[in-house]
């Protein structure tokens, strides 16, 4: 409770502050009345989500929503905020001064007054991220972008010369209210015609029951060596309090069902091969690993216990973590590994082929796209769905297209 106050009170401050801002060029009254009921809704809204929230029944809708109107409130107001401490760091030594050199006629109101001009420039600056969060919660979110890449591999299997792979991640069904949005990037993945999908991990939120509503969705999936998918770090149902271990166990095996009949095999620290006119490449799939405190149930070397070291490998591992801390450098050499995980965080700025950021970076040094160390690939896809904030802004949701080429990039 005592924390819950100290956040109020630290908001409400910052806020009347920011409302200097507003005020100065906004002089009706009634909408500067709205503007405090609009802040007293959506705070109030927060608080009631989120005050004496229980991981018994995990994170709905009106959790995520709550978080989505509440970063919709806070940035805008976090420039107007900047935009007056910025104002008052010349405004008040010219107070100060003019305090000690002019008369008493002179020194009028002037701690009273603000300049039009900042905070007009403020209230712009502000209209830009409202604009973008509210477009990412409405658009944002189901914005499917289809990402394509070719790779070149000199040791590729002949026969899998210009063979393709789609990549989705980080489904998190949970999250979805709108299934027409859903079929619609399920037909455009199939639309891929691609050879094989490849699913690599967090197909929930926390419960196994989310997945159901999708289930025949997700079933018109489609490709022609078949879909293939692993655990990530939501799927164990870590993130709830269960009333027994039994529980906790039935709801993966649940969801394992599930993803069977979807018709997804589930590679648990496994490997398979693909075939095609007498070649084939191994499929190796690991349970979650992750560093930072991320479940680290996968075992590489178990996975990769049945394939043999000059195999073209494919390995499908949910945290591009696992490929900087064990992958690049084991004994075997992993030709591609495909994760996700990071989601891009859902925010950032992305100029294709000139300039890629997001706060991620700084939490993962693999965070999207495709990377390359030691003569070894990974993909990071930023994810079919969404998690916590209800949109996407600048990272859109990812379907990856990887065709593999036999023989060297052509510069």
């Amino acid at each position: 409770m005592f924390r819950w106050m100290i956040f109020l009170a630290i908001f409400l401050v910052a806020d009347y502050y920011a409302f200097q801002a507003f005020k100065t060029v906004v002089k009706n009254n009634w909408i500067q009345i709205f503007y405090w009921i609009i802040t007293i809704a959506i705070l109030g809204n927060f608080v009631f989500q989120f005050y004496g929230f229980s991981r018994r029944n995990g994170f709905t809708h009106a959790h995520s929503y709550a978080i989505g109107f509440f970063i919709a409130l806070l940035v805008p107001k976090l420039v107007l905020l900047f935009g007056v401490f910025f104002e008052d760091i010349f405004r008040v030594p010219q107070a100060i001064y003019r305090y000690f050199t002019v008369g008493e006629a002179a020194k009028g109101n002037y701690f009273a007054s603000r300049r039009q001009f900042i905070s007009k420039v403020a209230l712009g600056l502000a209209a830009i991220p409202l604009a973008s969060v509210i477009y990412g919660i409405y658009k944002g979110r189901y914005n499917y972008k289809v990402l394509k890449y070719t790779l070149h591999f000199e040791d590729l299997p002949a026969a899998f010369d210009g063979y393709k792979v789609t990549q989705i991640s980080d489904i998190h069904s949970g999250s979805f209210d709108n299934m027409e949005k859903v079929k619609y990037a399920v037909d455009l993945i199939n639309e891929q015609e691609s050879d094989v999908i490849l699913f690599t991990g967090d197909i929930v939120n926390n419960k196994a029951e989310e997945l159901v509503p999708y289930k025949n969705v997700f079933n018109k999936l489609k490709a022609q060596d078949g879909l293939y998918s692993v655990l990530g770090n939501h799927d164990y149902g870590d993130y709830v309090n269960w009333d027994s271990e039994e529980a906790k166990h039935q709801n993966l095996e649940d969801l394992k069902a599930l993803q069977k009949e979807i018709g997804f095999n589930l590679l648990l620290n496994e490997s398979t091969y693909l075939e095609k006119n007498g070649d084939r490449i191994a499929l190796v799939g690991v349970e979650n690993w992750g560093a930072g405190g991320f479940k680290t149930a996968g075992d590489l070397h178990k996975a990769a216990s049945k394939i043999d070291e000059n195999d073209f490998k494919i390995l499908m591992s949910h945290d591009p973590s696992h490929w900087e801390k064990k992958v690049i450098n084991d004994d075997y050499h992993y030709h591609l590994t495909l994760s996700g995980h990071t989601h891009g965080m859902q925010f950032g700025i992305e100029i294709p082929g000139w300039f890629k950021w997001s706060p991620a970076k700084w939490r993962y040094k693999y965070w999207a796209g495709i990377y390359k160390e030691m003569g070894q690939y990974i993909n990071v896809n930023r994810g079919f769905g969404y998690l916590a904030f209800p949109g996407r802004i600048g990272i859109w949701p990812e379907i990856t297209v990887i065709e593999l080429k036999k023989g060297k990039e052509v510069v």
